[in-house]
């Protein structure tokens, strides 16, 4: 029965788009460990005794987490499944850092200075340029930008290929976007840089994000934007927290129009979850002082 249930779970999860590969094979392991016992239903007992026979506290905590998360889900349509409590085996994932917020000058400057990256005269320089200015114009997750094609730049604008949680996408872009890649292709075309990949430097090849990581916080500390290791300062992914937030800071007050942005955008960064784009609300202080002034002139006007 309980196996059942588990392809039952992992088929809504797939087609949520995730791939939910690790999660299939644990659910597996437990189920065949729960009914080994008899269980019929989860059973807080066995899920703690299964992820206590994991191979270290790490995965105890993956086990437990996961059949914690599965137990809740069949336990809304059946009450004689166990939910066991939340934490036996420790905290999950530590808390996501507060995003920083690079204004429009600080990306203007890292951009300017990755145009005299050595070696000069060779593509390299302008990669970077262009793709910190399409990260941050977009939204972009660097992983999905450095898996463009040349192909993927159409007319209509790019195709995000099997991006995270495999999903591909549109990515409509601005006249000035499109107009940047333009310049920046028919520079690696006088170069004579080839490649497949939109994104290339000297190898003919997209760049590792190992390697862009260390660019772009070579080129913030060299500016000052970032201070020494350990220092709080901006990391790559910044430029798509501060490309949400610019987004949202943008949008119209009324609610209805919120909830229709935060919907679109959503869908433009490729979220899965729409709580994965509200989450932008709750780490970023002026945007949630703003939602709360709205709220609260509309409590006052009586459209609450």
């Amino acid at each position: 029965m309980l196996i059942a249930q588990v392809e039952r779970y992992v088929t809504l999860q797939r087609r949520r788009g995730l791939r939910f590969k690790e999660q299939e094979r644990l659910l597996i392991h437990y189920a065949r460990f729960a009914s080994a016992a008899g269980d019929g239903f989860v059973m807080t007992e066995r899920v703690q005794a299964w992820s206590s026979a994991a191979s270290s506290p790490g995965q105890a905590r993956v086990r437990y987490d996961t059949a914690r998360r599965f137990a809740a889900f069949l336990k809304a349509e059946d009450g004689r499944h166990e939910v066991p409590p939340q934490g036996a085996f420790g905290r999950g994932r530590r808390a996501r850092p507060a995003p920083y917020l690079l204004s429009p000058n600080e990306i203007a400057a890292i951009m300017a200075a990755a145009l005299d990256l050595p070696p000069k005269g060779s593509v390299s320089p302008m990669t970077y340029h262009y793709l910190f200015g399409l990260l941050a114009a977009t939204g972009l997750r660097i992983s999905e930008a450095l898996a463009l094609k040349r192909r993927d730049l159409t007319d209509d604008g790019l195709i995000v290929r099997d991006a995270k949680f495999a999903k591909s996408r549109l990515l409509p872009l601005h006249p000035s976007t499109r107009a940047a890649l333009d310049r920046y292709l028919a520079a690696r075309d006088r170069l004579g840089a080839a490649g497949e990949d939109l994104f290339v430097v000297k190898h003919g090849r997209a760049p590792s994000k190992v390697r862009v990581y260390c660019v772009f916080v070579r080129l913030a500390r060299a500016l000052g934007i970032r201070g020494a290791p350990g220092a709080r300062g901006p990391r790559l992914h910044d430029l798509r927290h501060s490309f949400a937030v610019r987004s949202l800071t943008a949008c119209p007050s009324d609610r209805t129009a919120v909830t229709r942005h935060m919907l679109a955008l959503g869908t433009y960064m490729g979220h899965v979850d729409v709580a994965a784009t509200y989450w932008y609300l709750q780490a970023t202080p002026i945007l949630l002082n703003g939602i709360a002034a709205q709220a609260e002139q509309a409590f006052a006007g009586g459209t609450a």
